[in-house]
């Protein structure tokens, strides 16, 4: 009987410590997604901006994988002028040598009318999370 006891609790402890140990582990199923920044420094708009008419603007886009095997898939840009709809370009599928890091210097030249123009970067892993970042010119 006594042994029977010993057995239990020993029982008991080792599944206690088996749970105390699998709630320590990094959550392997969570998802982290990718890293989409602006580039800084002279020559970029990098913020929100205000730009003559019929100006051009470089904005350069930098997008880092941050998990391995959850690769960079796509990159999209899009625009909208005077808060209205959003229009997408093509999708550009990235190529193996994009897959970890992304960079891409695009450069926009403004409508020749004053308003706003609104400028939203997507950039899509392997597991489909998505990350956008929008920059908006008001052109005076």
């Amino acid at each position: 009987m006594i042994q029977v006891k010993q057995l239990l609790r020993f029982a008991f402890f080792f599944v206690a410590a088996i749970i105390f140990l699998n709630s320590c582990k990094k959550d392997e199923d969570a998802m982290i997604p990718p890293i989409l920044e602006f580039k800084t420094g002279a020559g970029y708009i990098s913020a929100d901006a205000t730009v003559p008419p019929d100006t051009t603007v470089t904005i350069g886009i930098h997008a880092e994988q941050t998990e391995i095997g959850d690769y960079l898939k796509t990159f999209t840009v899009s625009h909208s002028y005077d808060g209205g709809d959003d229009v997408s370009e093509p999708t550009e599928l990235l190529d193996d040598s994009e897959h970890e890091i992304f960079e891409e210097d695009i450069h926009i030249t403004t409508r020749d009318v004053t308003g706003t123009e609104k400028y939203t970067f997507t950039i899509t892993n392997r597991d489909g999370l998505i990350v956008s970042k929008s920059i908006t010119l008001t052109v005076q």
